[in-house]
């Protein structure tokens, strides 16, 4: 059987040699028995996916691989594994599991009764929802505060310009903030529009919040680490039942890569804050990735 890839974005600067933000996991594939393999990021979004592979070895028989790199849009996600295909190499997260795990609509249903109450509505860039769109939409939510983002990220350093709304019932002020987010995604927002119902968490002595972030390969946690927003060396304890819980998420939503970042909500639960696609999830920059490498070479 052939030895599976590690696929990691290229130097922009030095497309022979993986991107820096990304070497140290590349090392780390290779000592757990893995190939390493450099994809053109740049070119996949431009669509241009020949370029986007032409440091992708083929091989005679199939190869199998997972990506470690920078969120793309599924579109894109989607050329680069066609684009791979010609190289005899398939990525063990195919785009709709890619889609699901990575985009909200795809992994809030089986989550929902771990996570904040949501609704969403598709956009596009630069298309901000009329007002009577906005008022239907956060009518389920039932009024109070909560928080805007598109599919995929919020705009959580803007907080109260683009993110936080004190009142969905003010359909104007969320419009606004709505709008405003789109504004600042531009040709990046991805997907459309979601609302969260806002809830407050527990922060440390620092005023930080708790947050976590596990690792799931094949349904099973892998490694847990401090969310990469944390401060250095922050450590959180997950009690068990709460890992035993966002498991069988995990494994419903069949997403063989994913991520699950968790808070400890001020009345004392624990809440999935946001699941991703593992591949695209950033490993915080103290994290020893020998433990993840390991665990994708046994995962394929």
């Amino acid at each position: 059987m052939a030895v599976p890839l590690l696929l990691v974005p290229s130097d922009p600067l030095a497309p022979w040699v993986p991107d820096r933000h990304f070497m140290r996991e590349a090392d780390a594939a290779q000592q757990a028995g893995m190939g390493v393999a450099m994809v053109d990021q740049d070119a996949v979004l431009a669509g241009d996916v020949q370029a986007a592979v032409r440091r992708v070895p083929t091989s005679d028989g199939e190869r199998v691989a997972w990506y470690r790199g920078w969120m793309m849009p599924s579109a894109a996600y989607s050329r680069l594994q066609a684009a791979l295909r010609t190289c005899r190499v398939r990525l063990l997260t195919d785009t709709p599991a890619y889609q699901a795990a990575h985009e909200l609509p795809g992994w809030y249903g089986i989550f929902a009764n771990l996570t904040p109450a949501s609704v969403w509505l598709p956009g596009e860039p630069g298309r901000t929802p009329t007002s009577a769109d906005v008022g239907a939409l956060v009518e389920a939510l039932g009024g109070g505060s909560g928080v805007v983002k598109d599919y995929v990220k919020s705009r959580k350093h803007e907080w109260h310009e683009a993110c936080f709304v004190p009142d969905l019932a003010d359909v104007a002020a969320t419009t606004r903030v709505i709008g405003r987010m789109v504004e600042l995604q531009g040709d990046d927002l991805a997907g459309g529009i979601v609302v969260r119902a806002f809830e407050k968490f527990t922060p440390d002595a620092d005023g930080h919040i708790q947050e976590v972030r596990i690792w799931w390969v094949a349904g099973s946690a892998v490694l847990i680490t401090p969310h990469p927003d944390a401060p250095a060396r922050a450590t959180v304890d997950v009690p068990t039942a709460v890992c035993v819980a966002v498991g069988a998420s995990v494994r419903a939503l069949g997403a063989p890569f994913v991520t699950t970042d968790l808070a400890l909500r001020s009345d004392g639960v624990w809440r999935v804050i946001e699941v991703g696609d593992g591949q695209v999830s950033d490993l915080p920059a103290a994290e020893d990735p020998a433990l993840l490498m390991q665990a994708l070479a046994v995962g394929c």
